[in-house]
């Protein structure tokens, strides 16, 4: 399997992460984020910087039923199972549209859930329709490979960054700011403060994160400023090569 780019602590594969996840070893990994398709592609509509604007992404982001939903999330769950280590943990992100999807499979694969949390959008766009609450958060299931995992947790840390209290499960990030989408952006991009708290008080110096959904490559930059090794999977090379551009820019 010869990666699209490999720097020795960095490796990035274009592809279809379902056959790509096959190819990468049993046990291998210590920390999974994934931030899978929502499928939210349905020729609605939403409100971008003041305008009206829709909701479709990409081909990748469509598909035609929710059992269709229910499959594709179980093959690659299946997979991010197979290859994380006996103590490794996975975050997953996601809207109402596909979460609760990956914590039923989540459940039916014997993952251990460890936190549920909220990330609160301080700045959502309006609600256009005026028929509904605003949308202003996401859903990041925290689990672990299974009930035996003992799985890493920076508690001290954590607590330190959060005043010296405990940190809770609501967290405040906003939209990720310009100088993250210098090179370009993704429709679903994360800001880079909300991963590097994943990435900080779930991993240490030195381990392997992997990304099967590699987008813009936030995951990526961030592991590679904190000293984590890193594999991301992406279709589109566009994205992978501003990936390629944000690893770059970590390294000096």
């Amino acid at each position: 399997m010869k990666p699209y780019y490999d720097d020795n602590q960095t490796s990035l594969f274009k592809g279809d992460s379902l056959k790509i996840l096959k190819n990468i070893d049993d046990e291998s990994i210590d920390l999974i984020f994934s931030d899978p398709p929502y499928f939210l592609s349905s020729d609605g509509i939403t409100c971008k910087n003041g305008k009206m604007v829709s909701v479709n992404k990409a081909d990748w982001d469509k598909i035609d039923t929710y059992k269709e939903i229910e499959i594709f999330n179980s093959l690659w769950l299946k997979e991010c199972q197979r290859i994380l280590k006996p103590n490794g943990t996975i975050w997953v992100s996601g809207t109402h549209h596909n979460i609760f999807s990956v914590g039923s499979q989540m459940k039916q694969l014997k993952y251990k859930i460890l936190n549920i949390i909220t990330w609160n959008k301080p700045n959502p766009p309006p609600n256009l329709s005026c028929r509904y609450f605003t949308h202003s958060t996401e859903q990041i299931i925290w689990a672990g490979k299974n009930d035996k995992t003992k799985h890493t947790y920076n508690y001290d840390l954590m607590k330190k960054v959060n005043e010296n209290k405990q940190m809770k499960d609501v967290w405040l990030f906003t939209a990720p700011v310009k100088n993250e989408k210098r090179y370009g952006k993704h429709p679903t991009q994360k800001p880079e403060k909300l991963l590097e708290r994943m990435i900080l008080s779930s991993s240490k110096e030195g381990d392997l994160i992997l990304d099967p959904f590699n987008g813009s490559g936030t995951t990526g930059a961030v592991g590679k400023r904190h000293n984590r090794k890193y594999i991301g999977i992406d279709l589109n090379k566009k994205y992978l090569d501003i990936t390629i551009k944000r690893i770059n820019d970590e390294l000096g």
